[in-house]
C-alpha cells in the first residue's frame, strides 16, 4: 500500500504538474512497454483536472500494468489477482468523495477478474477502469491471455491459440457500464483526454487500452497499431447509440477504432444508496458504538 506525499495537502491552492504525481519508486517495464504511455496520460489527466494526490486512490490487481500505484503519487493499493474491482468498490462506497482510479490488465481484468467487471459494470459504481490491454500475459512471460487473437502463438499455445478473444467494449456495453472507452498508449494526447472524461464521467467508466508488449507480443506491436488506429471522434459517432457502439467495437482489420464508445447518464451506485447522503463518507463517520466494544471486535479479528 502507498500513501501521498504531502504536496497535496500543504499547498490546496497550488496548480500541479503531470511531475507532482510521480512517485517515489521508478517503473522497472521493459524499454518500450506501452505501460509507459498510460502512466504519463494518467498523471497528465490528474494534473490538468486539478486534482490532488490526496483526493485519489489508485487500486491495482497483479501483472505488469498492476504495479503502477507504486509509479504514481497518490494513495495506492496492490491488491490481489483478479480482485482490484471488488476493492475498489468497498473503497468507492466507505468514501465516496475519493477519486477511485482501477489500473490492470488484460488477464487481470478480462480474465481471473471477469466476474468483477461483470458486476461493476452492472451496478455502475463511479469509478475508472484502465485496462492495459497487451493481449498476452506478459508477467509470466507470455502465455496466451483472454484478449489474444485467434491463431496467436505462445508459450502455451505453439500452434495457436484456437479461442476466440473476449471483446471488452461490447461486453462491458452489454453489461451495463455508462463510460465506455479504448485508447492507445502510443497517442498521449487522446489517452489522456479519455482519461479526463472518464474520471469525470459520475458511474463506471471502462477506458481500454492498447499498450503493446514489446517483450513477448510482437503481433500486436506499436507499428500494428499505429497502422491502424482511427478516432471514433473523426467520424462524429453517436456516443447514445449502443447497437452503432457495439458494430464499432466489433471491427479488427485494416481499421480499428479508439475513442468513446458509449456515454450516457444513469445513477451510479452510490447515488442509489440513500445512506451515503446522511452525513459525509461512511468511514468518516462515528461508529455507533463505544470504545470498548470496538476494541474486542479488534481483538476477535486478530
Amino acid at each position: 500500500m502507498t500513501t501521498t506525499t504531502d504536496i497535496a495537502e500543504g499547498q490546496p491552492d497550488a496548480q500541479l504538474t503531470a511531475k507532482d504525481f510521480k512517485g517515489p519508486v521508478d517503473p522497472d517495464w521493459c524499454a518500450g512497454c506501452g505501460d509507459f504511455g498510460v502512466l504519463n496520460s494518467l498523471q497528465r489527466a490528474c494534473a490538468e483536472l486539478g486534482l490532488k494526490p490526496h483526493e485519489l486512490l489508485i487500486i491495482s490487481g497483479i501483472g505488469c500494468s498492476s504495479n503502477l500505484p507504486g509509479y504514481f503519487n497518490a494513495n495506492g493499493m496492490h491488491t490481489l489477482h483478479g480482485r482490484a474491482l471488488a476493492v475498489a468498490t468497498g473503497a468507492k462506497l466507505g468514501n465516496h468523495e475519493l477519486n477511485v482510479i482501477v489500473t490492470v490488465g488484460d488477464g487481470d481484468g478480462y480474465g481471473i477478474g471477469g466476474n468483477h467487471f461483470v458486476h461493476t459494470a452492472r451496478r455502475n459504481v463511479d469509478l475508472t477502469y484502465v485496462v492495459m490491454n497487451n493481449q498476452v500475459y506478459g508477467l509470466t512471460t507470455g502465455q496466451v491471455s483472454p484478449t489474444s487473437s485467434l491463431g496467436m502463438k505462445t508459450k502455451s499455445t505453439p500452434f495457436g491459440s484456437v479461442e476466440m478473444p473476449v471483446n471488452p467494449i461490447t461486453s462491458a456495453i452489454m453489461n451495463g457500464a455508462t463510460f465506455v472507452a479504448r485508447g492507445f498508449s502510443g497517442d498521449i494526447r487522446h489517452l489522456t483526454d479519455l482519461i479526463k472524461k472518464g474520471v469525470q464521467h459520475k458511474g463506471f467508466a471502462l477506458i481500454d487500452v492498447f499498450s503493446p508488449c514489446v517483450t513477448f507480443n510482437l503481433d500486436n506491436t506499436n507499428p500494428f497499431f499505429k497502422e491502424r488506429v482511427k478516432k471514433l471522434e473523426d467520424e462524429d459517432h453517436d456516443t447514445s447509440d449502443w447497437k452503432a457502439s457495439c458494430e464499432k467495437a466489433m471491427i479488427w482489420g485494416d481499421t480499428i477504432y479508439t475513442g468513446i464508445f458509449i456515454q450516457r447518464e444513469a445513477p451510479s451506485l452510490g447515488q442509489r444508496e440513500p445512506v451515503l447522503d446522511e452525513g459525509g463518507p461512511l468511514g468518516q463517520r462515528p461508529l455507533g458504538i463505544s470504545q470498548e466494544q470496538a476494541e474486542k471486535i479488534i481483538q476477535r479479528m486478530m
